[in-house]
């Protein structure tokens, strides 16, 4: 039976809604599924955080606009269902290829991740990978194991160079290089003594210094007269004499 327009757009807008969230979608088709086996398949869909629909190509293009997992339902042809979440890509596509080799009646036609199109060995590849939890754990082993390596690295050299002072304590090693260090302490204070000293004798010295210094040129120029004035005139007559 045909479906109304009114149909068709209720259609659109609920599988619209579940696939504004979605960021990974597996598309394939099967040419004859009980009812039984679809009633699994959604369940083991459901089991890893999707949903499991079977589409209309046209009502699927529409619904599907502005979503991350367009473009991998724009063309579709013939029979279509797909399996979409929001959850890990890995997980699903685990559950839907353990499904689908275990019936032969459903076959994969492409997928998408995160906005990329992925073939039908991409799919299969995707789900020989092992679960994120375990991808983010061997992550953060890589990360974590050189920090770990340097901090044993440094711990350890801590350890040699306490063992190296702590032998070395015992066996007084550093008295011996205590004494000089203590006399060239002592050297400089014994040498700034005399220079503190000298400084008021010298200032104590320099009125007599001065006044030798103005005593001294005068001397001369009073041997000079005294000996003019004791010396005798030539020619001069003694006052007896007259």
């Amino acid at each position: 039976m045909a479906l109304t327009r009114a149909k068709k757009t209720q259609k659109v807008q609920v599988l619209a809604k579940e696939l504004e969230s979605s960021t990974t979608a597996i598309i394939g088709t099967f040419a004859k599924l009980t009812v039984s086996q679809d009633f699994e398949l959604r369940k083991v869909i459901r089991g890893a955080g999707g949903k499991y629909r079977v589409l209309k190509n046209k009502l699927a293009a529409k619904a599907s606009e502005g979503t991350k997992v367009e473009s991998a339902l724009k063309g579709l042809k013939g029979v279509s269902a797909a399996a979409f979440t929001s959850g890990d890509p890995v997980e699903l596509a685990k559950v839907f290829s353990k499904w689908v080799g275990e019936n032969a009646e459903f076959t994969f036609k492409l997928g998408i991740v995160d906005g990329k199109l992925i073939t039908v060995d991409e799919v299969k590849a995707l789900a020989s990978m092992p679960p994120k939890e375990e991808i983010y754990a061997k992550l953060l082993f890589l990360i974590n194991a050189p920090a770990q390596r340097l901090v044993t690295v440094l711990n350890a050299a801590g350890r040699d160079v306490a063992v190296v002072i702590n032998e070395a304590v015992k066996a007084e090693k550093f008295k011996g290089g205590a004494a000089p260090a203590a006399k060239a302490e002592e050297a400089p204070v014994a040498e700034a003594a005399p220079v503190a000293e000298a400084a008021p004798v010298a200032e104590a010295a320099a009125p007599a210094v001065e006044a030798v210094a103005e005593v001294t040129p005068a001397e001369p120029e009073k041997q000079a007269e005294a000996a003019a004035t004791e010396a005798p005139v030539e020619g001069a007559e003694p006052a007896a004499a007259e």
